[in-house]
């Protein structure tokens, strides 16, 4: 935004660039350094903008530029090039009447990093990565509070075991203010010299102060968002994307500063407009409007405010809003996946069958997550005075998982935070903060999970319910692959077309709790009367044991894993 305050102009600007060469989907920054800066808030009196282009771009790519020093004396244009080669770039600083312009180029070396989430065009229910086209089976975590941890090495720690226990995608809020776990029912959680629940990128009078702090919206903190530009990196470099959610709990007292008098309005957007302008040049990132905006916003709120999203983004990373059972932006431009909080069964794999129908209805297939289903020992007795719902264990987390997957869906779990951050062992948090320790392994359950989808073409396959009988799910790419989920033992049965492979089929079992292949069959016609023509029956498995198996056409080569 253009400045207002008659500023005398600045002296000695100088203009760099971080690197000559950077990888694909890495980034440069063109920095601007003030010897002596005279805005009377470089926040809002300067505008700084970039153009860039490649060597296919038919159009420069317009980039926003953003204040990285308190007193003004340095701003970055951040820019994330998407194909090799030469790219030619130029640069605008601009200070009421004044203005300078700068220009220069950098290369782009291909490096086979895998670049943007993308929803895949050929099957619109799904992710592929940009950069290399690989299918991105989302298998997601919560932790919000992770970028309020003051100490990097945790935090890098933190990212380091979730992505060895094949978490891809985590929840990572912006702004959130409480006192403590007890907020949630939680009381293992508490502030620590390391960890802290205030969430602020605003500069505040009384920082520490909970529900009263004294936010100036006009001036970031930029202290907070080095963090969390620290926390992309460590995601980024191990292929997890970072869920951006720019509020959390926004009707508690001291998070929202704006209010509804000024929800959208210009202050509200340049916050926003910084987060794109700071965040989008990295790969990872996936946009969160809100977390369950409906407790202090509205739908034209949503609206307004992700097409801007959208707009100030120069990559069109993925983006949508956590709300409660329903989603109601199906149609929305803006809107790449639809995200549900729906509890327990409740939310498992009819509701997620339920959706998916409910979006092929609008003509616009999109992925389907479940983002929050109860986390793991979340007051297990049940909310307020409804206390029926069985104990949220990690075992049971996972069969509810299954569920949604195997409706063609995804989903967001949460690890228990019993083992706590600032009391008792301290050495979790779960998903409050994202931390966890070695007694901690229900993630270890959705890995087996995420091994078992990628071992064949998951995104080609449709749910089939109909073609298996006994209490199981079937996804099914009829007369090519087909993977079952048989719930509490017993045996099914499958029905298979009359015009099958020449080759038969290859089928394995699948012991979801051990993560265990143990191959049935290879090449062989598979019949079975009671279906009156080409059919399968599954072993007998013990009583009140879930398994999974996988029929694949046996003259194809056995599926590439697909995840990162």
């Amino acid at each position: 935004m253009a400045g207002t305050g008659g500023s005398p102009a600045p002296d000695g600007i100088a203009c760099s660039t971080s690197a000559d060469a950077v990888e694909v989907y890495d980034f440069v920054d063109v920095t601007l350094s003030i010897e002596e800066p005279t805005a009377r808030n470089p926040f809002t009196d300067i505008s700084v903008k970039g153009e860039f282009r490649g060597p296919e771009d038919a159009a420069p790519v317009a980039v926003d530029g953003f204040c990285d020093a308190a007193e003004g004396s340095l701003f970055r244009v951040r820019f994330m090039p998407r194909r090799a080669g030469r790219h030619e770039w130029s640069v605008a600083f601009r200070q009421d009447g004044f203005e300078r312009s700068f220009d220069g180029a950098f290369e782009a070396r291909e490096a086979g990093r895998p670049g943007l989430l993308r929803v895949d065009p050929d099957y619109p229910w799904h992710f592929l990565w940009e950069g290399t086209g690989r299918h991105y089976f989302w298998n997601g975590t919560t932790t919000y509070w992770i970028a309020a941890w003051q100490d990097d090495a945790i935090v890098e720690s933190i990212v380091g075991r979730l992505a060895r226990l094949k978490v891809n995608r985590i929840r990572a809020a912006m702004v959130g203010r409480v006192k403590d776990g007890s907020a949630w029912f939680e009381p293992n959680v508490v502030p620590t010299d390391e960890f802290t629940f205030i969430l602020c990128p605003w500069v505040a009078e009384r920082p520490d102060d909970v529900e009263d702090p004294g936010i100036d919206v006009t001036r970031v903190d930029l202290a907070f968002w080095r963090r969390y530009e620290h926390l992309l990196r460590c995601a980024r470099e191990r292929d997890v994307i970072v869920s951006v959610v720019f509020y959390v709990d926004g009707a508690r007292p001291g998070t929202d500063p704006f209010g509804k008098e000024g929800a959208a309005g210009e202050d509200e957007q340049r916050y926003y407009r910084y987060a794109v302008s700071r965040l989008a040049a990295f790969a990872n990132v996936a946009w969160d409007i809100s977390n369950e905006y409906q407790l202090f916003r509205d739908e034209a709120w949503v609206e307004k405010m992700a097409t801007l999203v959208k707009q100030w983004d120069p990559y069109g990373h993925p983006a949508s809003v956590h709300g409660h059972g329903q989603y109601h932006f199906r149609t929305s431009a803006w809107s790449d996946f639809a995200m549900y909080q729906s509890w327990d069964e409740h939310g498992g794999h009819d509701f997620m069958l339920k959706n998916r129908r409910l979006q092929a209805e609008t003509g616009r297939p999109v992925p389907q997550i479940n983002e929050e289903y109860g986390y793991e020992d979340h007051y297990p007795q049940g909310w307020g005075e409804s206390r029926v719902a069985p104990a949220r264990s990690a075992d049971d987390r996972r069969r509810l998982a299954w569920g949604m997957c195997m409706a063609g869906g995804y989903q967001t779990t949460g690890e228990t935070a019993d083992r706590g951050t600032g009391r008792g062992a301290d050495t979790g948090g779960g998903w409050i903060n994202g931390r966890g320790d070695e007694t901690m392994t229900m993630l270890v359950g959705y890995g087996y999970m995420r091994d078992f989808f990628e071992r064949f073409e998951w995104w080609k396959t449709e749910p089939a319910d109909d073609l298996v009988s006994g209490r199981a799910w079937c996804l099914a790419e009829p007369g090519r692959q087909y993977a079952i989920y048989l719930l509490g033992g017993g045996t099914t049965a499958i029905r298979l077309p009359e015009d099958g492979p020449e080759g038969g089929y290859d089928v394995h079992a699948f012991n979801p709790r051990t993560g265990e292949w143990q191959e049935l069959a290879r090449g062989e016609k598979l019949t079975h009367d009671q279906y009156s023509g080409p059919g399968w029956v599954s072993p007998h498995m013990p009583h009140g044991e879930d398994w999974a198996f996988l029929l694949r056409a046996s003259q194809e080569a056995p599926t590439q894993r697909e995840g990162t």
